[in-house]
Formats: structure tokens, C-alpha cells, sequence
């Protein structure tokens, strides 16, 4: 594991990372059931806290991110933001974000964070429990998908591609079921799938 002992680990993002955590920040106990729970099984030399707030696209990050992830200092900073930005385009629900202000929002919270973390960062793709590529939502989400890519490489961070992970679960003969019964919120096994990414990535 590249993190060192006594590190401050900070996940933050929406309802796939939020999943019931405390509140106004999520550590220890209050953690939520998803998996920043289970990536801190491995990482019980830290300090694990959990930021996400369920519904929230990279607009609502960008208002909250002096007080959830700047004033708390992490060391290594994972983030996984874009689910909303893409659903809220097709559910009528909510305002979606397009991805050039999605790109340029994500880069500008990325720039002031970058200098300050000791360790690493971590970006995660968003992604739709999808085969079909051209299904119009899975397309729409493979743009943002790449963005992220993108963003990864310019800022040196760690990619941890959950479209390509999920991808090779159902090319395994997962079902949709198996993963994230709505194709965006996972199942147990799907975050299970998703702290073992993730772990590995970092290792």
C-alpha cells in the first residue's frame, strides 16, 4: 500500500459515496455502508473520512469544497462526481451539467486542491451498468468517463476506471442485478467490486 501510517484519506462525491455516512463528515463508525466502509477495513492505519452527499453533481462539490475537503486537510483526496451531472440530462429531475462546464468545474476544484495533498488523488470515473454503448445515458457518461481520464493525466492522479471494472464483472456474467440494480447505485457485491478497485489502484 503506497499510503502511509496515519495518513488522512478523504472520499468524497455523491449518494455512491455518501451511502447513509455521518454527518457533517463521516469517519470511523459513520462511514456509510458503501465502499469507503470497505476500503477502510484495509486501511485501519488511517484516518478515513467520507464527504459525499447523495444527488449532488460537480456544481454542488465546487460550493461545498472549502468546507468539505480543503479545511480537512487530506493527505490523499479520492473523488467520484459526474453520476448526476449525466442522469439529471434524461430523469427531468434535476438541472445536469454539460461537459465542458463539468470539465472546467472539476479542473478548477482540482487545481486549488492538488498542491496541498501530501500523498495522492484518486479520481473515479462515473459510469451506467450498461452493455449497450450506444444506449444514449451510457454514451452520454462515456464523454464524462473520458473527461475524467483526462483530468487524471494532467493532474497526475490515479484512475480508477469503474466503467471498464463493471464492464469486465458483466463479461464475467454479472448482471445488472449483481451490480447496481438501477445501473447507477451498487449493490453490496458492486461496492465491494468498487473498494477492491480501488485498493488495488493505489497499491
Amino acid at each position: 500500500m503506497k499510503i502511509a501510517k496515519g495518513a488522512i484519506v478523504l472520499f468524497t462525491g455523491d449518494s455512491i459515496t455518501d451511502c447513509g455516512r455521518a454527518r457533517p463528515v463521516g469517519k470511523g463508525a459513520g462511514l456509510g455502508s458503501g465502499y469507503v466502509a470497505i476500503a477502510q477495513e484495509r486501511l485501519k492505519d488511517n484516518v478515513v473520512l467520507n464527504t459525499g452527499i447523495s444527488g449532488h453533481t460537480v456544481r454542488d462539490l465546487a460550493a461545498r469544497w472549502d468546507n468539505d475537503v480543503i479545511n480537512l486537510k487530506p493527505d490523499w483526496l479520492s473523488v467520484m462526481i459526474g453520476t448526476n451531472d449525466v442522469w439529471r440530462q434524461f430523469d427531468k429531475r434535476g438541472v445536469g451539467v454539460l461537459p465542458a462546464d463539468y470539465k472546467a468545474t472539476y479542473r478548477a476544484l482540482l487545481t486549488r486542491v492538488r498542491p496541498n495533498l501530501k500523498g495522492g488523488l484518486v479520481l473515479m470515473t462515473p459510469f451506467l451498468v450498461e452493455a449497450n454503448e450506444a444506449e444514449p445515458m451510457r454514451a452520454r457518461m462515456d464523454e464524462y468517463r473520458q473527461i475524467v481520464t483526462e483530468l487524471a493525466g494532467e493532474f497526475g492522479a490515479y484512475l480508477v476506471d469503474t466503467q471498464a471494472m463493471y464492464n469486465y464483472h458483466m463479461l464475467q456474467g454479472a448482471t445488472v442485478k449483481d451490480i447496481a440494480g438501477d445501473r447507477v447505485h451498487p449493490s453490496p457485491n458492486g461496492h465491494k467490486i468498487m473498494a477492491e478497485t480501488w485498493l488495488a489502484t493505489v497499491s
